[in-house]
């Protein structure tokens, strides 16, 4: 399971205990949101494009869209998700439980600054019922993220 590799990420941290698990779904903003008790901006989701050759993962604030223009102009393509189908072979992670923590190398993350606004976030944390509370440093850090963006609206 995706959420054991995320688990096994974290102890080399020592904060594998910190990710929280919740009996009901949390696999979209709203639900997450609900489930842990905050604003849906705080629920940092986690999407996974295709650039062709590579994919990347840019994390947006939970009540945040994909600007197209924006992102273009940062990665010099027109945005295109990744087909779910795909989703786990490529990054490591099923949809719903995407995160930026244990996937496969060569998947480049980043971090649009709509997350800024907040101190802690939620990013996914390997299933869709699991996530983890981050500091903004900690999220940089332990997504080893290549820099941020600024890529929604």
């Amino acid at each position: 399971m995706s959420i054991d590799k995320v688990r096994e990420y974290f102890k080399k941290f020592s904060m594998e205990n910190q990710i929280i698990e919740k009996e009901e779904s949390c696999e979209t903003v709203e639900k997450a949101a609900l489930a842990v008790g905050c604003e849906p901006g705080r629920i940092a989701k986690t999407l996974s494009f295709d650039l062709g050759e590579d994919v990347i993962l840019v994390l947006f604030a939970g009540d945040m869209k994909v600007d197209n223009k924006k992102f273009k102009e940062v990665f010099g393509i027109k945005p295109r998700m990744l087909k779910a189908e795909v989703v786990e072979e490529k990054i490591g992670h099923r949809v719903g439980g995407v995160c930026p923590f244990g996937i496969k190398e060569g998947v480049d993350v980043y971090l649009d600054i709509s997350l800024k606004r907040y101190e802690t976030v939620f990013p996914a944390a390997g299933s869709g019922n699991s996530m983890i509370e981050l500091s903004l440093e900690e999220l940089e850090k332990y997504s080893n993220a290549s820099g941020w963006v600024d890529t929604g609206k």
